[in-house]
């Protein structure tokens, strides 16, 4: 090994064994989610990555490998496989992904799935497709399939598709977009890899969008510079939270603004896994910084921001599922501020974090044989 890289890589082992200090020093210690909850598990799970509930209480599922599954809590045994999925590429972090509802589903049953999509010469990319959800004799379907958005290039590999999806007040669609392990995508306007998207609901770009002088891809771009983002929601006031994995530590919380760049992969509070220093945020003053850090890593896999009344002390919260870190983590979120206020530990990797219509926090474990857990009021 050269001298130079020998010095860089110890260099950036220093760098991160004093971040991880520091971080340590700020989170919580974990507590068990029995001391705060009733925890019940509701039903179990081959692989599921997102769960919505539908307005009767209802909720669908999915399930990595490519299934979609209507439940019915009070039934769960009776849970309706949903005909109509799209096909997907299963392998790595690849599969079927998020799941979320029209804001006028009442009135139009569609539904939108996000899912890794094969390409030409053994690449993949991320796709959105919509339906209505039909059933009818006890059984589901989703018919009317159209997909609407794909990640731009499809490339090799078989991570960091992003690809979760919330609706604003204004029915607006918003999409994150990973940079598939390709680093510089994020930093390019002619690829929609990296980025934070706003779309209308028929996967065309919205209107207002700041690159849209720019054309392509650029069109769709609410914010760039972003590695693996898998978790966006809105607080009460409207404001976008977005959470995503950094690399070897420095996950981030990020307050999402209009044409922001978030730096990445210039800027990290991680280093590459190679062990390769990336500088920090405070060093490129022109990028984003992340509101909240975290270094050791929780491996943030999704959000949500609770709004119900079972838990009024918490309202206005954001609720992060950790994936390495087997934790539900809840962030206190103050104006354009936020702090790690709590960490429960639940002892599995948290793929997905929902709210119940009556105020309950719901967990999807990660994995093979994962339980659906429903948190209430001890």
């Amino acid at each position: 090994m050269r001298p130079l890289l020998i010095i860089s890589v110890v260099a950036a082992l220093i760098a991160a064994c004093t971040q991880a200090g520091s971080a340590a020093e700020k989170a919580p210690a974990p507590i068990a989610p029995e001391a705060v909850f009733e925890v019940s598990e509701v039903a179990r799970f081959d692989e599921p990555w997102a769960m919505a509930f539908l307005p009767d209480g209802r909720l669908l599922v999915t399930e990595r490998p490519g299934r979609l599954l209507l439940v019915d809590p009070t039934d769960v045994a009776a849970a309706i496989s949903v005909a109509g999925v799209p096909q997907v590429v299963y392998a790595g972090q690849g599969g079927l992904g998020d799941v979320v509802l029209h804001p006028g589903f009442s009135e139009n049953r569609w539904v939108y799935l996000s899912y890794a999509e094969a390409g030409d010469g053994g690449t993949s990319g991320a796709a959105i497709a919509r339906a209505r959800l039909v059933e009818q004799a006890g059984a589901a379907s989703l018919e009317g399939l159209q997909v609407i958005w794909r990640q731009v290039p499809k490339v090799t590999g078989r991570g960091h598709y992003g690809h979760r999806m919330a609706f604003d007040a204004q029915g607006k669609l918003w999409v994150t977009s990973g940079d598939r392990q390709k680093f510089d995508p994020a930093q390019d306007m002619t690829s929609n890899l990296g980025k934070v998207l706003r779309l209308n609901d028929d996967g065309t770009p919205a209107v207002g969008n700041p690159f849209a002088d720019q054309a392509g891809v650029a069109a769709e771009i609410w914010s760039l510079g972003h590695r693996n983002p898998l978790g966006i929601a809105f607080d009460g006031d409207g404001r976008l939270w977005v959470n995503e994995m950094g690399p070897r530590g420095g996950d981030e919380l990020n307050l999402i603004e209009r044409g922001e760049n978030y730096g990445y992969p210039e800027v990290s509070n991680g280093n590459h896994y190679s062990g390769l220093p990336i500088p920090d945020h405070d060093t490129r003053p022109e990028f984003r910084a992340p509101v909240l850090w975290w270094t050791p890593v929780i491996s943030p896999s999704s959000m949500m921001v609770y709004a119900g009344d079972m838990f009024p002390d918490w309202r206005g919260d954001a609720f992060i599922g950790g994936l390495s870190s087997r934790s539900l983590v809840r962030v206190d979120l103050q104006g354009e501020s936020a702090h790690e206020a709590q960490r429960f530990a639940m002892g599995a990797r948290i793929r997905a974090v929902a709210q119940a219509l009556d105020g309950a926090i719901w967990v999807l474990e990660d994995g093979a044989d994962a339980r659906l857990l429903r948190l209430t009021v001890r």
